[in-house]
């Protein structure tokens, strides 16, 4: 038997002695749980850095003397000490891996019992990634669940199953305590609980098969799962897996046999305000937006193993993971380099049993070459699982390469040159090569910098992403990085924050996420870079447009008037690259105006080329252009002014609107309209509208995004938001935030209660919103 004891745990942010004791509480609190809230900008790390104090009482009846029972913690930040009725029982050295201890021998059944941690959240530099800088932060606190597991004498210690073809399932059991000659028995089930396989056998340490020809594949676009049900005595034991089959050659990645080109970001596990401890919720979020939004098919867990209900979903949805150990750069002397090994170890162990993983990390990140090291650690993660390829991200070419795949940051791109180093220049193995970070810090981009910026940014995603699918050299691109996030002083801007990824930090998109959106088809996607308005251009004159999208074509209309049609061109690589809009005078001449053959060719010409450079520094060859009209048609000055104020300048005129069509297959499956407007709208997305209080709290994501009457991100709205929740919830953050590029969010979370919450949002002069959430369950002990 296995519960959740997240509930009625007491806190103090001051450890001392004698809370071992029974004093000292500040607080009761529930798990996950972080040590202290913090701002959204200018996080100052010293406030999260303390040894806190968590303790919890617990009752155990006389009937469960028979039972064995123990404490598992899913993560604790970063170092945690573990007394059980005041019997130390031992110290985990990582805030990112489980850790377990078996208080069998010193419960008082029929009285109160008591579990104590005490927890350093400092940056201890005795162990990963701790020791130097780090490029993130670290929070603090039990911010995973805890679970006390009860289990009798001849228990199933661990059940590893692999799948070495896609129709058999190989369980490597092993069993702790006495065995008095019991049976064991598995079945594999699918989801609608039909046998597919099974064994019988004895209940002792054992490697048995089983066949299952009924099986399907774990597929990225089809993720079958299935339960092995293990019953050994009177254990038992249920693990979900998928058969599937990972294999690489020099260049490439086989899932099941068939190449696949891995397509990911990278996420770390920060949310705002509350740094690691989350709802599994929203953990389960983002993963879908990954997938659903993102449409990427992986993502790197950088830089450190993250939250099982996270790597649940990715398993459920098709979402490829290359997870590694924690680190970042910074190599300590031995002891921490056995925590290294350790922390490798415990990682394998605790996460081999998920399908979504293919790739293990065993290098600490972007550090120089240890092979004393990275032998072990590579030793490690092939003896506990040989079914996975292993890699470790480095920033260096020709390193040592121990591992099965050279994972490299590729910074090279500025923007002119190609977007990704040729294999020749990063490594000489033949083994295959990826890109394991880029663009992030070589082109910083906020949510509210000026359109061509963020145009600019989303191009550079692009063109290192293209270059990365076409060159047959690499297996695979995770670009940094999925959100903006909070780190230390030495790096990020001045609040801060690293301004790195291609979504905000509550997960709102900036530009660069639609050129991962449009790899997919399942979902219409049209975004255009620019807002088309004339003020946004330095002398109102024109830079190039692209538009973001997964259709055949963009269609082009002016006030209603056919513009022209524009394909992507350029992008080998890319499923779906960038379109580029660069006419929007197209047949409009011809049509208004009857100009036709070199007449219509070279006035066009001509005032494409006025909008792009301005009339004052218009090149020779449009003058020359505009001078033989003169000469050979008698058009005059008058009326070349006039066609420019038309189809160009249009300072004074009528406001024009714009039309983008995305076409598939002849017709227009999404439209995008650019028009000067007033009329804003807030468009608030709530990631559940029911929340489940159990054993403990549920939370709700909510995106808010003011658009204006076209539905555009109004990214100019740099407003305040007002926030407030009525019911069984409360608001995670202040009840006042700002609109950075016309964007913000919330988090809701449970308080213990049933019932219906509202959560209403309002921006002066702007509608207000109300999102209704129903909160069940309710059991706050």
């Amino acid at each position: 038997m296995k519960i959740r004891i997240d509930d009625g745990w007491e806190f103090t942010s001051h450890w001392d002695d004698a809370f071992l004791e029974g004093s000292g509480c500040e607080c009761r609190v529930r798990i996950p749980h972080t040590v202290k809230e913090l701002p959204l900008h200018y996080i100052d790390p010293a406030d999260y850095q303390m040894t806190a104090g968590y303790r919890r009482h617990l009752k155990f009846d006389v009937s469960e003397k028979d039972m064995r029972h123990s404490i598992r913690f899913d993560g604790a930040a970063h170092i945690a000490d573990v007394w059980f009725n005041g019997t130390y029982l031992g110290t985990h050295r990582s805030g990112y891996t489980a850790f377990s201890f078996e208080i069998t021998d010193h419960i008082h059944y029929g009285e109160d019992n008591v579990v104590t941690v005490r927890l350093d959240t400092t940056e201890n530099g005795e162990i990963p990634p701790f020791g130097y800088v780090v490029d993130y932060l670290t929070f603090g606190g039990i911010y995973r669940h805890v679970w006390l597991e009860s289990r009798p004498q001849l228990m199933i210690a661990d059940a590893y199953i692999t799948t070495p073809d896609l129709h058999t399932a190989v369980c490597e059991l092993k069993m702790d305590g006495p065995y008095d000659n019991e049976t064991l028995s598995a079945q594999v089930t699918d989801s609608d609980g039909r046998v597919i396989g099974s064994y019988s056998g004895r209940a002792e340490n054992c490697t048995f098969r089983m066949r299952c020809p009924d099986a399907q594949a774990w597929e990225i676009d089809h993720p079958v799962l299935y339960t092995c049900t293990i019953t050994a005595g009177s254990d038992q034991k249920q693990i979900t897996f998928g058969f599937r089959t990972v294999r690489i050659d020099e260049n490439h990645f086989y899932l099941n046999e068939k190449e696949v080109f891995i397509r990911g970001l990278n996420r770390h596990q920060c949310y705002p305000y509350v740094g690691y401890a989350v709802s599994d919720s929203l953990q389960v979020e983002d993963a879908r937006i990954l997938k659903e939004e993102l449409g990427v098919n992986a993502v790197r867990t950088s830089h450190y193993p993250q939250s099982h209900a996270f790597i649940d979903a990715c398993d459920r949805l098709g979402l490829l993971v290359f997870t590694e150990i924690p680190g970042w750069q910074h190599i300590g002397d031995e002891a921490w380099q056995k925590q290294a090994v350790v922390n490798t170890e415990e990682m394998v162990t605790e996460y081999r049993q998920h399908p979504s993983i293919v790739i293990w990390g065993v290098r600490i990140n972007e550090s120089v070459d240890n092979d004393a090291l990275y032998t072990m650690t590579n030793e490690m993660a092939h003896r506990l699982d040989p079914t996975r390829p292993t890699s470790g991200v480095r920033y260096i070419e020709n390193s040592s390469l121990l591992e099965d795949i050279y994972g490299y940051n590729d910074f090279s791109h500025s923007g002119a040159n190609p977007g990704c180093k040729p294999k020749k220049d990063v490594t000489k193995e033949k083994k295959p090569l990826m890109i394991t970070e880029a663009n992030g810090h070589m082109f910083p981009t906020k949510s509210f910098d000026p359109w061509l910026k963020r145009q600019e940014h989303a191009l550079r995603h692009a063109r290192v992403l293209n270059a990365a699918m076409a060159d047959g050299e690499h297996m695979g691109c995770f670009q940094w990085c999925m959100f903006d996030y909070p780190t230390h002083k030495d790096f990020g801007s001045g609040d801060r924050i690293c301004y790195h990824g291609v979504m905000d930090s509550f997960r709102n998109p900036k530009t660069a996420a639609y050129v991962y959106a449009a790899q997919q088809d399942d979902v219409p996607v049209l975004e255009i870079g620019s807002p088309m308005d004339i003020g946004d251009y330095a002398a109102g004159n024109l830079s190039d447009i692209y538009a973001f999208t997964n259709a055949d074509s963009v269609r082009l209309y002016k006030n209603g008037q056919f513009v022209r049609d524009f394909i992507s061109e350029g992008w080998d690589g890319l499923k779906h690259g960038p379109i580029l809009i660069d006419d929007t005078i197209g047949c409009l001449i011809a049509n208004n105006e009857g100009f036709t053959g070199t007449k219509e060719k070279y006035v066009h010409e001509a005032l494409q080329g006025a909008a792009k450079y301005g009339m004052a520094d218009l090149p020779v060859r449009y003058k020359s252009m505009l001078a033989w009209c003169m000469l050979r048609y008698g058009m005059t000055y008058e009326k070349g002014v006039e066609l420019y104020g038309k189809y160009v300048g249009n300072w004074g005129g009528d406001a024009v609107e714009w039309r983008f069509d995305a076409m598939k297959d002849g017709h227009p499956v999404k439209t995008v309209i650019k028009s000067p407007n007033t009329r804003l709208h807030l468009d608030v997305k709530c990631s559940g509208d029911v929340l489940y209080d159990s054993d403990t709290y549920d939370m709700a994501a909510v995106r808010i995004v003011i658009r204006d009457a076209n539905g555009n991100t109004a990214s100019y709205a740099q407003v305040p938001v007002h926030i407030s929740v009525s019911g069984p919830a409360a608001i995670v953050g202040p009840d006042t935030v700002t609109a950075e590029g016309g964007m913000c969010g919330t988090y809701v979370r449970t308080t213990g209660e049933s019932g219906q919450a509202a959560v209403t949002i309002h921006a002066d002069g702007i509608e207000d919103v109300t999102v209704h959430l129903i909160c069940k369950g309710g059991n706050l002990s």
